[in-house]
């Protein structure tokens, strides 16, 4: 119990001061004190009673109450039964004052009862609930339709009157107030009912709306009514109606409740859809995982699955979605708001893949976008249905402009997304907007709008990727969507549309479970089709996969792309099935072609790194066909190969090869035929007759589609120019990692890319547009760093065209049919276009090449082409008696119509008339071209220093660099070297020229990559047609050389060149020089192939492949080449198949070229005239049985030395006959030396004869041949030498010894390609014993023997034949020409009196020497394998040096030993030109080591050293 309040004192005296201090205490507390008290019994009753009853007022009663409910409370629970009394004593006293109400309200009914205010407890509790029941629990209203029949029937009737009169919802109100009122009808139960017949009656929103607003007091009511409607249908099996939907949408849509109240009575839970959606989403994987995957189920699991799927069927239908269906119907009304917050509870695209809501929301886009459609979107011509806007205003407003779109146009349309698809019309309006927008942005301007307008695209942008497309994939195969898509996406930049093309291939068909299962089923299709695509069923399976890929074409080509990229086969009928594609399907084609080209998975190398994949030739050859064949824009293609070579990258270079070939017709191949080649040098019409290999038709639309792409996008010069750079750069980006086999390939592909494509726009590109593009040469090489040869590659048809333009004018400007008028005029337009040029070019050289070459000359050379020279009748005449033969045939072709008939002979009538034409035209302007050069020639060359330095810039800057451009070009460079020779050039050595083409080929054959060796082959094939021609026939050489001055063998300081035939080459030296030249391109192609390096081989095995029609005609060197290739065969067999390829099929090719070819007597007149001067030195044959001569010894260190010096010689009127003999002394005179001369001429063409019969040229016959050859000669040798020593000094000795061993030494390494005709070499021992070692020059000595005697010789050819001896170390080209100057000094007379005694004394000395010749070759035979090694470990200490040693041989013809060393070198001529074949030998075969600057020292110490003091004025320095 409580404390205490009152102190016990103040209850003791209660009755003299506690009564009157009791109400200033706490009155609830003092109370509460006073009745504790009381029970405890320390307070009478009595007072307690009477002190309460003083207190008490009526404001106490019922704090009193209050007091009597917490004391009955704790007496109740104690165990005390007095204070129980006590309490029910208090009580009872104090009822006189409390109201029995109070307590009755307070007290239990046990304490009542006990009190005896009640008489039962009991039964007053049961009063008691009773009483609340019926105040409570008992309604006033009723709200059972049963209860009150008549009133809620009333209500009912009149609520479903006709609410088309006067009914308003006002008046409706009061009658149903009236209702309430009158039969007591429950309120809540009477607005259940209006929602009833609302929802029956969903149409009169207008009636029912404002009447439920006037009569509702709380949304939470309604809210709670509408809740358990709903809950009513979520039973299962169970199916809302959707007037229920309808009518809550209305309510939601004029706020007369709260989304967020109703939200939570609807099923199902948010969870639930979630999960839902990724169950969805999981079995489209799976079922996509199945479609792809080739899987077999045992029957076990196809038994599970078919009871499972049976199961599944039988279990109950799940209730409805109710969320779904309140989105559903707040779609239909147009309340936007409310749908979107729904769909915001949702997964994405979860409440749109439902049909019946993405047409709802395809409904509401209609109507929004209608105004906005029928101003910008209704194509010309179309005719549709207004349709009329007829819900609220709270619905989205119409968009009347593209910004409006924005409010919720666009939004709408995102939440749609792949839905689309459901309503194709709204997709069309769609797309026709775009296309409306697009045309706005093009031609708006203003800068204010301009980011307005970037905006709105963004968004069709947006709106493409998020709902067209993936709308598209939805459709079924619907052709007119596509290409409606397409009119819309190609106003759009390619940048634009490859990126939507990469979002839907790559990103929208794994954002939705339908277009999972979409993408598996295409595949599956695809692979369907593939697999039974043939040639044969093309056109059904072409409609199959057209049908495809109206809707899913990234899927579908991104497959077919991959099964070409494997099978190769493929391509053809592919190309001709997708025929039936969409314009849209084609683009995405190319955006497909783009991706797979830039897989970067996928190595574009083969795993041996040499040669490109398969997979990348395969597509490039696909890119070809299908850009030819269809409509497909390029520009994406065309950026994708630049930006390639941006990076550095050429491997992408071969899809242009590809696009240019098939949709240009342009092919590049250097495996023309030769009918093909002269077909390539006409005009256009005849190139595409008779130039390629495929006959290729109709490119005219297609090469003007690939003309506007490049014009369009500004690529034809950035791609020619980087393909420039390329090329030249490929050798160096990636000569380190690559092998030398795939960077020849690259450089090649660039190089032939080039071209193709430089002539790709020379031939469709108008003037104007080729001057605009390309810049000036001098721009082209010095800003961009193009090539030379690249740069006026590019320039020349400018060039052409702008010549051509020039003559046009001036002919209209001056009216003049003749001929000649013709042709000044063509020659004025060609100075000047031609004169800006021949300035340009200056900057592109150092000014000392132009001490040698005019400008004009160089920019001649490099402008002009094969179609300027000259005219291919043959070519014409073959290609018009093909369209005659065609004529004919077509004519008796019975099964032909007469119309295809007509049309056929119509159009072959066309082409060989414009052939004709083509022809004539062709023919006058050649004739212009040769008139205008014939004006330009002598002041093409100026040879400021020597002929041979001006060669050497032609070859150098001219030919060599365009020999290897292009297989017209090869070509061209032969016929122009021709031209300039037959215009009678002035200081034009056409001798020299060939010379040095035909020399040495080891470096330049070496340097060439394989096309390039293959058109350098073409070069040199068409040079030795030229050499051929004149070789086979004394009459042509005479008529072609004969009085030409390229061919002078004289030239002279004043400038004055022929007039004298003595100066000029006879026909039989010539031939003497020719097999010179085959002997060292045998020598070269030996050595080539004995390197065993793949570059070598290979290059010489092109380069003798595509000159086999000219070389090889000597026997002996064809029995040489065969050697070596049957030895390749073998090597290379297993090691290098290529090589064993290209080895096996020259070989077979040389095999059938055997009959054509002639013993060496046969091909030159090897035996000289009784009395002829001409030395032995240019009847070089092959190594061991004829050894070389001596020029051939000079010609043999051009590979140590390129470039060599002409040596001067005096004036003379008849060289001929001054040319020293083999003694150097002049013509002998003696009968008895003839005789001799005779019989071992006739003894050594037996001998010869039998050795012909065996190949000679084999390594065993020559060591038989050696033995015999040795004892022969032995005694001979034995006599020479003794003679020898008593007349030569002993430094000559010494000089003799190493010399003679060096010709063993180099006789054993010629050996195997040298005839075994023992007279021929004893013969050219005689002619070969020069005085003093002198090497003649080539040209003065293969002059036409003219005999005269000794006396009719006149002081001043005895001058000229003394200066003629002087030794001149030879240059790279092996034609030494005698520059012969008038020089009358002193001393130059007394030399050839000193000169004239010499002669008379060796020839007393003559006949001896001979025989001690013999003996000394057999000797040195003898001992020429036991010196061997010995002398090839001190050539190779002497590597770089022996040439200029070997020189230094040679005693200078002024020194006082001329004499005695005339006579001893007669025996060692033979044996320094061996030496010096075997020294090229080495030195060309260790040619990357030895630098050209060390061989230019050698040869100028060499020429120091072999010519003695200085007779002659001038001397010609070599420039390399």
């Amino acid at each position: 119990m409580a404390a205490l309040v009152l102190p016990t004192d103040w209850i003791k005296n209660w009755e003299k001061s506690g009564k009157s201090e009791f109400p200033a205490a706490d009155l609830h507390a003092a109370l509460y004190d006073l009745s504790s008290h009381v029970l405890r019994g320390t307070l009478k009753l009595e007072l307690a009673t009477g002190a309460l009853a003083d207190v008490m007022v009526q404001s106490l009663v019922d704090v009193f109450g209050q007091l009597c409910v917490l004391l009955d409370i704790e007496t109740s629970c104690l165990e005390e039964k007095n204070k129980r009394d006590h309490f029910t004593q208090l009580v009872g006293a104090c009822m006189f004052f409390v109201p029995d109400v109070v307590l009755k309200e307070r007290l239990d009914p046990e304490t009542l009862e006990t009190l005896g205010l009640i008489k039962q407890a009991q039964q007053f509790n049961q009063k008691i609930v009773k009483i609340k029941t019926k105040l409570f629990y008992k309604q006033q209203k009723f709200n059972l339709l049963r209860e009150e029949n008549e009133g809620y029937a009333k209500l009912v009737t009149e609520l479903g009157q006709d609410l088309s009169g006067s009914v308003t919802s006002h008046l409706m109100l009061e009658s149903i107030k009236s209702l309430i009122g009158c039969f007591n009808l429950d309120p809540n139960r009477v607005l259940d009912i209006i929602l009833e017949v609302y929802e029956c009656r969903s149409d009169q929103d207008e009636f029912f709306l404002p009447l439920i607003k006037s009569y509702m007091c709380e949304p939470q009511t309604l809210c709670h009514i509408l809740g358990f409607k709903f809950k009513f249908h979520q039973e299962p099996n169970g199916e809302t109606p959707t007037s229920l939907y309808h009518v809550a949408a209305a309510l939601l849509q004029h706020n007369l409740i709260e989304l967020e109240d109703l939200y939570v009575h609807l099923l199902p839970l948010d969870s639930t859809i979630m999960e839902e959606h990724k169950s969805e989403i999981l079995e489209a994987k799976q079922i996509a995982r199945k479609l792809t995957m080739v899987v077999v189920p045992s029957e076990k699991s196809e038994d599970k699955e078919k009871e499972r799927e049976k199961e599944e069927e039988k279990s109950e239908k799940p209730p409805d979605n109710q969320k779904l269906g309140l989105l559903e119907a707040l779609l239909r009304i147009g309340d936007w708001n409310h749908a979107q917050s729904i769909m915001n509870q949702m997964p994405p695209f979860y409440a749109t893949s439902h049909k019946a809501i993405a047409l709802a929301l395809c409904q509401l886009l209609h109507l929004t976008v209608e105004p906005l459609y029928r101003r910008a979107g209704v194509p010309k011509g179309a005719k549709g249905g207004v349709l009329r806007v007829h819900w609220s205003k709270r619905a989205p407003q119409p968009a009347e402009s593209f910004e409006d779109l924005r409010r919720e146009a666009f939004s709408m349309m995102g939440y749609l997304g792949p839905h689309m698809a459901h309503d194709p019309i709204l997709f069309a309006k769609v797309v026709r907007l775009g296309k409306g927008f697009m045309k706005e942005y093009q031609n708006e301007s203003r800068p204010e709008y301009k980011e307005k307008m970037d905006t709105l695209l963004s968004c069709f942008l947006s709106i493409a990727d998020q709902v067209l497309l993936p709308s598209l994939s939805l459709m079924e195969c619907n052709a007119c969507m596509s290409e409606e898509l397409w009119g819309l996406f190609k106003l759009f930049p390619y940048q634009h549309r490859y990126r939507l093309y990469g979002q839907w291939k790559n990103e929208t068909y794994s954002s939705h479970p339908l277009l999972v299962k979409v993408k598996a089923q295409t595949i599956d299709r695809a692979k369907y089709i593939m697999k039974r695509l043939t040639k044969e069923n093309v056109k059904p399976s072409g409609r199959q996969i057209g049908k495809l890929s109206h809707s899913n074409p990234t899927i579908l080509f991104d497959y077919i792309l991959s099964q070409i990229q494997w099978y190769d086969n493929l391509i053809t009928p592919v190309v001709d099935s997708l025929k039936y594609l969409t314009s849209l399907n084609y683009d995405v084609l190319a955006y497909c072609i783009i991706e797979a080209l830039a897989n970067p998975e996928k190595e574009k190398m083969k795993h041996d790194d040499t040669t490109i994949s398969s997979w990348l030739q395969s597509l490039a050859s696909l890119c070809g066909a299908v850009f030819r064949k269809y409509p497909i824009e390029l520009a994406g293609l065309l950026q994708y190969v630049t930006n390639q070579l941006k990076a550095g990258k050429s491997f992408d270079l071969l899809i242009l090869k590809e696009v240019v070939q098939k949709m240009a017709g342009i092919e590049i191949t250097d495996e023309m035929t030769l009918e093909q080649l002269e077909a390539m040098t006409g005009g256009e019409q005849l190139k595409a007759e008779g130039g390629y290999f495929g006959q290729i038709r109709n490119t005219k639309k297609s090469s003007q589609r690939l003309k506007e792409a490049l014009l369009e996008h500004e690529l034809a010069l950035p791609l020619c120019l980087l393909m420039a750079q390329q090329r030249n750069g490929v050798v160096f980006s990636e000569g380190g990692e690559k092998h030398l086999k795939l960077v020849g390939k690259l450089y090649d592909q660039c190089h032939d890319t080039l071209v193709q494509f430089g002539g790709f726009l020379a031939s469709n590109l108008s003037t104007e547009d080729y001057i605009k593009r390309v810049p000036p040469v001098d721009v082209l090489c010095n800003q961009f760093h193009t090539p030379h040869d690249a740069a006026f590659f590019l320039s020349r048809p400018m060039y052409a065209h702008q010549i051509l333009s020039k003559y046009d004018e001036l002919k209209k400007a001056e009216k003049g049919n003749r001929q000649q008028q013709k042709v000044h005029k063509y020659v004025a337009a060609c100075e000047y276009v031609m004169a800006p040029v021949h300035e340009a070019v200056v900057s592109l050289h150092l000014p000392k090449v132009w001490d040698d070459l005019r400008p004009q000359f160089y920019a001649t050379f490099w402008s002009l082409t094969m179609y300027d020279l000259a005219v291919p009748h043959g070519a014409y005449d073959r290609e018009v008696c093909k369209l005659k033969a065609q004529i004919k045939a077509i004519d008796e072709n019975p099964e032909m119509p007469l119309n295809k008939k007509k049309k056929e002979k119509e159009r072959c009538t066309a082409l060989q008339d414009k052939l004709l034409e083509e022809e004539k035209k062709q023919l006058e302007h050649v004739q212009r071209v040769l008139h205008r050069l014939k004006l330009e020639k002598d002041n093409w060359l100026l040879a400021k220093s020597t002929k041979n330095e001006t060669i050497t810039k032609f070859l150098q800057l001219c030919v060599f660099p365009r020999c290897v451009f292009s297989a017209i070009d090869a070509v061209f460079c032969a016929r122009f070297v021709e031209l300039v020779h037959q215009q009678k050039t002035t200081n034009f050595c056409t001798l020299l020229c060939y010379d040095r083409v035909f020399s040495d080929i080891i470096y330049t054959v070496a340097s060439c990559t394989e096309n390039e060796a293959r058109r350098y082959g073409r070069f040199l094939c068409c040079m030795l047609e030229t050499v051929t021609r004149w070789h086979s026939d004394r009459a042509i050489y005479e008529k072609e050389c004969g009085n030409y001055p390229g061919f002078l063998t004289i030239f002279r300081a004043t400038g004055f060149d022929g007039g004298n035939k003595a100066d000029q080459l006879d026909y039989e030296n010539f031939r003497h020089v020719v097999h010179k030249w085959h002997y060292k391109l045998t020598k070269a192609s030996v050595h080539c192939l004995e390197t065993g390096e793949y570059t070598h081989i290979r290059n010489i095995l092109i380069v003798l492949t595509k000159i086999l029609p000219c070389y090889p005609k000597v026997l002996n060197l064809g029995q040489a080449l065969e050697c070596r290739v049957h030895k390749i065969c073998q090597e290379e067999k297993e090691r290098r198949p290529d090589l064993y390829a290209l080895a096996m099929g020259y070989s077979g090719q040389l095999k059938g070229r055997k009959v054509h070819m002639v013993p060496e007597n046969e091909f030159h007149h090897k035996e000289p005239p009784v009395r002829s001067t001409t030395p032995a030195n240019l009847q070089n044959g092959p190594g061991g049985a004829s050894k070389p001569p001596a020029s051939a010894s000079g010609t043999d260190k051009s590979k140590d030395k390129p470039h060599g010096t002409v040596k001067p010689a005096g004036k003379t009127n008849n060289a001929a006959s001054k040319v020293p003999t083999s003694n150097g002394n002049g013509a002998p005179n003696s009968t008895k030396a003839v005789k001799e001369k005779e019989d071992k001429e006739k003894s050594g063409k037996e001998k010869k004869e039998k050795k012909e019969k065996t190949p000679g040229g084999t390594p065993e016959v020559k060591a038989t041949g050696r033995g015999e050859k040795q004892k022969e000669e032995r005694p001979g040798k034995e006599e020479k030498a003794r003679d020898t020593k008593e007349k030569t000094p002993k430094v000559d000795k010494e000089k003799v010894k190493k010399e003679e061993k060096m010709a063993r030494e180099d006789k054993s390494k010629t050996g195997d390609f040298k005839s075994s005709d023992k007279e021929s070499s004893k013969e050219r021992d005689i002619a070969k014993a020069n005085s003093k070692g002198e090497k003649i020059s080539a040209a003065g000595s293969l002059k036409s023997p003219v005999p005269r005697s000794e006396s009719a010789e006149s002081e001043r050819e005895q001058k000229r034949r003394k200066l003629d001896s002087h030794a001149s170390p030879s240059h790279s080209s092996t034609v030494k020409v005698s520059m012969h100057y008038a020089n009358h000094s002193t001393a130059t007379q007394s030399k050839s009196k000193e000169r004239e005694v010499d002669k008379k004394e060796s020839e007393k000395h003559r006949e001896r020497k001979e025989d001690k010749d013999r003996k000394d070759r057999k000797r040195d035979y003898s001992n020429n394998d036991r010196e061997m090694s010995q002398e090839v470990k001190r050539r190779k200490d002497e590597n770089g040096t022996g040439s200029s040693k070997h020189a230094k041989s040679a005693s200078p013809s002024g020194s006082p030993q001329a004499d005695s060393s005339d006579k001893s070198k007669s025996s060692r001529s033979s044996a320094k030109e061996k030496g010096d074949v075997a020294k090229a030998e080495k030195n060309s075969s260790g040619g990357k080591k030895e630098s050209r600057h060390d061989k230019e020292k050698s040869d100028k110490k060499e020429k120091r050293d072999s010519t003695g003091p200085k007779d002659v004025k001038k001397q010609y320095p070599l420039v390399a």
